[in-house]
């Protein structure tokens, strides 16, 4: 049942951006909106395979989130590239080159991880991913609030399931 929950709070956070996509009732408004549910499976198979935790289907969640990220505005193919990245122990530079893209489009997820992750070296920095995570839509609403969005991230960036 908790897996559940999880996935779905994952599903939530990723289809948000949902109600604001505006495509018009042209015939590029079609190409648009045809574009913009591409992306969606995209992303949501990505998280699909992110989630099983099998080695095996990285290299396809890769692909699909390189895919992803041409239509991203939100950051959070970046985040997700990001975590298949902590998964396979790629450089470190390169990780936080993703979070903190994906951070500074405001993906609520990406600046919760930035601010666990630069807590350690510089305090100030997290005490500034903290507050502009509070500045969220989504921390504003309640859901997820900051200790929700880091229980989330550390669940995706860990190794067990």
């Amino acid at each position: 049942m908790k897996k559940w929950m999880f996935f779905g709070a994952l599903v939530c956070l990723g289809l948000g951006g949902c109600a604001t996509h505006g495509c018009d009732n042209t015939v590029a408004g079609s190409s648009c909106r045809a574009e913009y549910l591409l992306y969606q499976n995209d992303m949501l198979q990505a998280k699909l395979l992110i989630n099983e935790r099998r080695q095996e289907n990285y290299e396809l969640a890769s692909a699909l989130l390189q895919r992803a990220a041409r239509e991203d505005t939100t950051g959070e193919a970046e985040f997700y590239q990001a975590v298949l990245m902590l998964r396979q122990n790629a450089d470190e530079a390169q990780v936080n080159d993703k979070l903190k893209d994906s951070a500074d489009r405001k993906y609520p997820l990406a600046v919760a991880l930035m601010a666990q992750r630069t807590a350690t070296q510089d305090q100030a920095k997290a005490i500034r991913y903290r507050a502009q995570y509070d500045e969220l839509d989504v921390a504003k609403s309640g859901y997820p609030s900051f200790p929700e969005a880091l229980i989330v991230v550390n669940k995706l960036i860990s190794q067990g399931n």
